[in-house]
């Protein structure tokens, strides 16, 4: 997505203020004393070393969650408005940080100023405000039984939650999943990505400073292999939300089902098809949203628009449009306003995306523009667009997560709505037509979760968000992510039956 300059200067070199385990309202080591190292991934130097937890560290976390969860406690007894004006104080909190906070996410992120900014720190506030919001309208329902009996539902907060975040938005996930379980009551261990640990810390700080008890929330930097399995395998965790790959997915809710049942929610991969046909209002306007949905953040987006479709009779005009405005973009510094796009976030997720960027050349798609390294320090790859892509070329079926565009013709409805469906994913859709019927007809026959028309990736606070098939289970978002977070309770009471 295109952001204008942020209203504010960066900066460029902000402090790295906290790097400890945050259990029970205190920053402390981790049990075994080591430490991993964070890396800016722009110039591959390091930031700083972060304590690492392993199990008797979400050991403590959890009893901590726990202690703070259970009945009598001072968050349990505390009203639901309250827990509201806590969320509304961390969001003003993180308002009044907004500079450090955004200067601190493209350091450790790499993702440009303006993105953490827009979509990081004020899309992450309004989460926030939007949950505090909910706090005390979580209702029950009273239920018209047959009988003398009185019946009504409570919805109760599921218990301790333990919540695992990517690395691509470190600080939007964080309050994605932390924001609905506050609201609802519920306590959390959270760990963020040993990738990009440094915002979730600071927001810690955030949350002791806004008055939220000690246990309710704590943060578990560390690797999936430790930390993450540790929380997933936990007896004492009754919910787990993730957000990550299918394959670590499929691992914890096998990992539930072996250990104490555990609810889950899984926001998980997506291979997201953009369909324009030939009726398009305006073709710029398609090429400039296809080129935002995948270009946006480096394509390191679960719902970037991976398999552009596009119809035959203009399929010439709007490669051509896409790869001029690809070899436009321009990529370096994230601190620079000037750039539109940063580096890769680690090594590892460079080399994957060079290596499937040769296998689609080996397959034979038409390399349009990029496809090489930019610069010679940090993890950049220059904006790339291929042509001519098949469906069995692997850059058309895995999950790319950079900034590679494919772009592929269609001549019927058929035939695009079945290429848009062979895939394990189900997250995410778009469709450009200047027919609402042929809009309306696709929108029906496509399996994806959020299917946007004549636009792309407008998520916003209040729109469920989550995907069909191995693309996840669940909704986080609006008031559905809220149901991730309750368990509903029957209460029946026999009556007189006189009034």
């Amino acid at each position: 997505m295109a952001f204008p300059p942020a209203p504010f200067e960066p900066i460029t070199k902000p402090e790295v203020k906290f790097t400890k385990l945050f259990i029970n309202n205190e920053f402390v080591d981790a049990t075994s004393g080591e430490t991993f190292d964070v890396v800016n991934p722009s110039t591959e130097e390091k930031i700083a070393q972060v304590s690492e937890a392993e199990q008797v560290d979400v050991d403590k976390a959890v009893e901590a969650a726990r202690a703070a969860f259970e009945f009598g406690s001072e968050w349990q007894k505390m009203d639901a408005s309250a827990r509201g004006r806590l969320l509304y104080k961390l969001a003003d909190l993180m308002e009044r940080d907004i500079v450090y906070l955004a200067s601190l996410e493209t350091l450790d992120n790499g993702k440009t100023f303006k993105e953490s900014v827009y979509v990081d720190c004020f899309g992450g506030i309004n989460v926030v405000r939007y949950y505090a919001g909910w706090a005390d309208k979580i209702q029950g329902t009273t239920v018209p039984i047959d009988g003398n009996y009185f019946c009504y539902t409570r919805r109760e907060p599921v218990g301790v939650c333990g919540q695992i975040i990517p690395w691509n938005f470190p600080l939007p996930m964080m309050v994605w999943k932390i924001a609905p379980a506050l609201a609802c009551g519920c306590t959390v261990v959270i760990k963020p990505s040993e990738l990009t640990p440094l915002t979730a810390l600071y927001l810690g700080s955030l949350i002791k400073e806004a008055g939220f008890p000690p246990g309710v929330v704590n943060i578990v930097p560390g690797t999936g292999s430790k930390a993450g399995a540790a929380i997933a395998n936990h007896p004492d965790i009754d919910k787990v939300a993730f957000t990550g790959s299918t394959q670590i997915g499929k691992l914890i809710m096998r990992t539930a089902a072996d250990t104490n049942l555990k609810r889950i929610t899984l926001e998980l991969g997506g291979k997201n098809p953009i369909v324009v046909f030939d009726d398009v209002e305006n073709i710029d306007e398609a090429v400039v949203a296809s080129h935002e949905g995948l270009f946006f953040n480096a394509g390191q987006c679960c719902a970037a628009g991976s398999r552009t479709y596009v119809h035959e009779n203009i399929y010439d005009e709007f490669v051509k449009k896409s790869a001029e405005r690809a070899k436009k973009k321009p990529v370096g510094d994230p601190f620079d306003g000037k750039n539109d796009m940063g580096p890769q976030v680690d090594e590892k997720q460079f080399n994957k995306v060079l290596e499937l960027i040769e296998s689609g050349v080996k397959q034979g798609a038409k390399l349009e523009c990029g496809g090489k390294r930019h610069g010679d320090k940090g993890y950049f790859i220059q904006p790339t667009v291929f042509s001519n892509v098949s469906e069995d070329m692997r850059i058309c079926r895995e999950e790319i997560f950079g900034p590679v565009q494919q772009i592929c013709k269609f001549k019927t409805m058929d035939e695009v709505v079945k290429k848009s469906n062979d895939t394990v994913y189900g997250l995410v859709a778009g469709v450009f037509t200047g027919s609402m019927d042929r809009a309306l007809e696709y929108t029906r026959r496509v399996k994806a979760g959020t299917v946007w028309i004549n636009c792309f990736n407008w998520l916003t606070t209040q729109t469920p968000y989550g995907g069909f098939k191995q693309s996840g289970l669940g909704r986080e978002l609006g008031d559905e992510a809220l149901k991730n977070y309750t368990e509903v309770k029957t209460v029946t009471i026999k009556t007189s039956g006189k009034f």
